[in-house]
């Protein structure tokens, strides 16, 4: 018991420690549990054989994903994408799976392995790609959208595939596969001796009884169960519900994730649909995290030291092959611009199906043990390099097509000066416009989205398109006679660099520039800002003096409260701006800047303290706290 206690222990601390370093530095948390199975794997050998066991039993966190998904979607909706379903996903398995097959036959594998390594490398990540899609906020774009279609229609075409895969048996090979069941048609099974119309006949009814018993068997079980009143009941119900699907799917060679999705569809306008969610997402979140660590713990470095430069080749092959393919498609089908290349660059992989198909095709004499391992760790490559995709995608492609989009305009002619020059009018730069043209002070106000400029003009604010870091714009708005420009952009790094441009050439200009956090704020100032203002700052200290309003303080004593805290920040501001220039490793990780920064909470906490006189009743409003509970 202990060695499992150990165990344990080893992939949750591999996870604590990674993922949130993986976050911080914005490669997501995929990338994060990749490398945390890499570590205690391959690299320092902390886990060992038991890995490949974890990773079956890690795989019903796909399962509970698909719940979830289903659930989500109305199937009315569903049905409405049934072309996009069956032709997108029907073509880019079709192809994908031919253009594997040819490059296995040039390689001169015979047709019947060829064939198998077509379909392996034709599907691709269910886990990795919802789990990222959904982290970046991107699942209910055009891109998600028909990246989801796609691959729910790999997961249908797992039947048909497990299904063939026996017929391809080679007899040469018969007897050196594995002895042991494995994948989905392994174990226990309702039809491997059947005939082929009684296994059509036990599948058709197990989809059914999924169907109807989610339909018309659940509502009464969810209502029974909740009159116990006990929340972990409710909890096991859950798992049992899911648990049950996909043993079902199992017994008759159908894949756990696809029963799964279903029942969750069929749950979706479901009155205990939150609730299930939420007793089932904790579970998803945990055995997905354990499913990728597998993945990297899983890769045998033995194999990929001898043939490295072939493993590398055929990774590389897999990706470009699948992005061409899902790339022709996407232009077929009209998803362009930056949906098209993330549905692109989504699937460009191939998926833990694939580890489940090569185990099912050495035990059935398909495909040679040698070239499995060789294969198994081109999968898991591909899989490893799919966060870095979706990286390329965020900040190479999507930039891109952002700043494309923005060009195909010119900049506008900027025929007038103002005192005031106004950089971005997002959410931030607006409030500021308003002020201004509230006090018939004039300005010019530019911005580099076209979106915004449009936004702005609708509310009367004239507006130019133009990059107002580009110094000849600047020119041609009149900074050279302007008295303020106000850096309201939202990119920091761009604010920075047009700050320190501004100062540089035009230090009579007085620059009054937008903060994203506090460190943000110390960079501007460095690079000459005359004045900062954190775009959070003043919004969450009167959000501050609403919550002590709230909790029973006099609404004057709130806002004096308020007024002290300011006060406070102002009289350091210095001095903290001051031990942040002698600190390189950031402010989060300076112990001076902390000791410093927590004599600055000691102060504050003494002058929240202070005796305070009540106001008359003549110089307050009648004002009567909120009654206690």
């Amino acid at each position: 018991m202990t060695a499992y206690f150990i165990q344990a222990f080893i992939y949750l601390i591999a996870a604590v420690i990674a993922v949130p370093l993986a976050a911080r530095f914005g490669l997501g948390s995929v990338l994060g549990y990749l490398v945390a199975g890499v570590i205690i794997g391959p690299v320092t050998g902390l886990v060992g054989q038991e890995t490949s066991t974890i990773q079956h039993f890690a795989e019903f966190g796909v399962v509970m994903m698909l719940f979830l998904v289903g659930m989500e979607l109305d199937p009315k909706a569903l049905w409405a994408e049934r072309g996009k379903l069956l032709g997108l996903g029907g073509l880019q398995v079709s192809l994908t799976a031919a253009a594997g097959m040819g490059i296995g036959l040039w390689a001169g594998l015979v047709w019947q392995t060829a064939l198998t390594v077509g379909f392996i490398f034709a599907l691709s990540s269910t886990a990795i790609v919802l789990q990222t899609l959904n982290e970046k906020g991107l699942a209910k774009s055009e891109g998600g959208r028909s990246a989801f279609s796609v691959l729910l229609f790999q997961d249908i075409a797992v039947i048909p595939i497990l299904a063939l895969v026996p017929l391809l048996a080679l007899p040469e090979l018969m007897g050196s596969g594995s002895a042991d069941g494995g994948g989905h048609g392994s174990g226990l099974s309702l039809v491997d001796h059947l005939p082929g119309w009684a296994h059509a006949l036990v599948v058709i009814g197990a989809i059914a009884a999924v169907i109807i018993g989610g339909y018309y068997l659940s509502r009464p079980l969810f209502r029974y169960v909740i009159q116990a009143g006990l929340r972990e009941v409710f909890t096991a119900t859950a798992l049992m519900l899911v648990i049950g699907i996909a043993a079902l799917m199992s017994l008759v060679n159908l894949s756990p994730a696809l029963g799964a999705f279903l029942a969750g569809l069929v749950l979706a306008n479901s009155e205990f649909r939150h609730e299930l969610e939420a007793n089932i997402e904790p579970f998803k979140g945990l055995l997905l995290g354990l499913f990728f660590i597998t993945v990297g713990a899983g890769i045998d470095f033995a194999v990929l030291a001898d043939e490295w430069g072939l493993v590398l080749l055929l990774g590389a092959a897999v990706i470009a092959v699948k992005a061409l393919v899902l790339l022709v498609l996407a232009m077929l089908f009209g998803i362009r611009g930056s949906n098209g290349w993330l549905f692109t660059l989504g699937l460009a992989q191939a998926g833990e199906f694939g580890f489940v198909l090569l185990t099912y095709s050495v035990q059935n004499s398909v495909v040679p043990p040698e070239l499995a391992k060789i294969l198994s760790l081109v999968v898991a490559l591909s899989m490893f390099l799919t966060p870095l995709l979706f990286i390329l995608y965020d900040r190479v492609v999507l930039p891109r097509y952002r700043r494309v989009t923005n060009e195909e305009r010119q900049a506008d002619t900027i025929d007038e000066e103002a005192p005031v020059i106004v950089a971005g009018v997002g959410r931030f730069g607006q409030i500021v416009c308003r002020l201004l043209r509230a006090n018939n002070i004039p300005a010019v106000v530019l911005d580099h989205e076209i979106e915004q400029i449009e936004n702005v003009r609708r509310i009367g604010i004239r507006s130019y398109f133009g990059d107002a870091s580009r110094s000849d714009l600047l020119e041609t708005a009149g900074i050279a006679q302007a008295r303020l420009l106000v850096v309201a952009i939202d990119d920091p790094e761009r604010a920075i660099r047009m700050v320190e441009h501004v100062k540089q050439f035009y230090p009579g200009v007085w620059v009054l520039a937008r903060a994203f956090d506090r460190g943000h704020g110390y960079r501007l100032r460095q690079a000459g800002a005359d004045d900062v203002i954190s775009e959070t700052y003043h919004s969450a200290l009167e959000m501050g003096g609403h919550a002590l309003t709230a909790m029973g303080v006099h609404p004057l004593r709130s806002r004096q409260m308020t007024w002290a805290f300011q006060q406070n920040e102002e009289a350091h501001q210095d001095e903290l701006y001051e031990a942040w220039k002698e600190i390189e490793e950031g402010i989060h990780f300076s112990s001076r800047y902390s000791e410093l920064f927590m004599k600055l909470e000691e102060t504050l906490s003494g002058i929240m303290q202070s005796d305070w006189d009540e106001p008359s009743r003549e110089d307050v409003p009648v004002w009567t706290p909120p009654k206690e509970e």
